[in-house]
C-alpha cells in the first residue's frame, strides 16, 4: 500500500500572521537581542523571525542603526527614575539615577557598545532626560549647563559600561589582555616613565562601582563650577562664542 502524505493547507487555510507595527518589530528585536546577542539583530534574520521579507521592515524602520537605537530606548524602560522623586542630596540621587542606567547597559554588552553612536529618540529616553535635567534644576546648575551636562554625564556612563563589557569576545582573552596591561603598568621603568612607575598599583585601584561613582561626581562636581562659554562671554561682556 502506497503511503500518502498529508496535503499542505492551502494559503487560505493557514492562519494569518499578525500584521506588522513598529511596536512589534522592536519587542520582537528586543526578544532575539537576549536570545542571540545584538550582533543578530538584523533586518535579515528580524524578518526572519516575523515570517516576512526585509522590505517589510523598511516601512516601520529605516536601518539597522535605528533598530538598535529603538531597542535601547526600550531597555531603557528598567532604568530605575525613582530617586529623581525622592529625598536627599540631589548629587547623589543624580548618580544613583546615572548607575542604574549604567547597569543596564552592563548587562547587555553589545548594546553598550552600539549606545556609543545610537541616538535614541523615543519616550524611554525622554524620560531618563527629563529625569537627569530635573535633579540637575533642583541643584541649581543653569539651564544652559545642564543641557551640555546630560550629555557629558550619559557619554561618561556609556563609555565606561562599553569598555568593560566582554559580549561576545573570549573571556579568556579579555583576561589575558587586562593581565598584560597590568603587568606593563606595575613593570614599568622609573628611569623612562617615572610617574607610571611610581603610581602602577594605584592606577589599577579600586573596585569598578568606587571608581563609577566617583567618575560621576568629578563631572558633577566640574558641571556646578565650569560655565559653558557663550555664558563667560556673555558675564565678561565680549562677544558670545559660536
Amino acid at each position: 500500500m502506497t503511503a500518502h502524505s498529508s496535503p499542505r493547507p492551502s494559503r487560505r487555510e493557514r492562519p494569518a500572521k499578525p500584521a506588522l507595527t513598529r511596536e512589534g518589530i522592536i519587542e520582537t528585536a528586543v526578544a532575539l537581542m537576549r536570545a542571540e546577542g545584538l550582533q543578530r539583530v538584523t533586518m535579515r534574520r528580524l524578518a526572519q523571525e516575523l515570517d516576512t521579507g526585509p522590505a517589510s521592515l523598511y516601512v516601520y524602520v529605516r536601518n539597522t542603526a535605528e533598530l538598535h537605537a529603538a531597542v535601547l530606548d526600550q531597555l531603557l524602560g528598567a532604568v530605575d527614575l525613582a530617586p529623581a522623586r525622592a529625598d536627599g542630596d540631589w548629587r547623589d540621587r543624580l548618580v544613583r539615577v546615572l548607575t542604574s542606567y549604567t547597569n543596564v547597559l552592563f548587562e547587555h554588552p553589545g548594546l553598550a557598545r552600539s549606545a556609543l553612536v545610537a541616538r535614541p529618540s523615543g519616550r524611554r529616553y525622554l524620560d531618563l532626560l527629563e529625569a537627569l535635567l530635573s535633579l540637575l534644576d533642583e541643584g541649581g546648575v543653569p539651564a544652559e549647563r545642564a543641557a551640555w551636562a546630560v550629555d557629558l554625564l550619559l557619554q561618561f556612563a556609556t563609555s565606561t559600561a562599553a569598555e568593560h563589557a566582554v559580549g561576545e569576545k573570549d573571556p579568556t582573552d579579555a583576561g589575558r589582555e587586562w593581565n598584560e596591561l597590568a603587568t606593563a603598568l606595575r613593570t614599568a621603568s622609573a628611569a623612562t616613565h617615572p610617574h607610571i612607575a611610581g603610581l602602577g598599583t594605584e592606577l589599577l585601584s579600586g573596585p569598578g562601582h568606587a571608581r563609577l561613582t566617583w567618575g560621576f561626581h568629578v563631572l558633577i562636581s566640574g558641571v556646578q563650577h565650569t560655565p559653558r562659554p557663550e555664558a563667560e562671554a556673555r558675564e565678561d561682556g565680549t562677544t558670545e562664542s559660536r
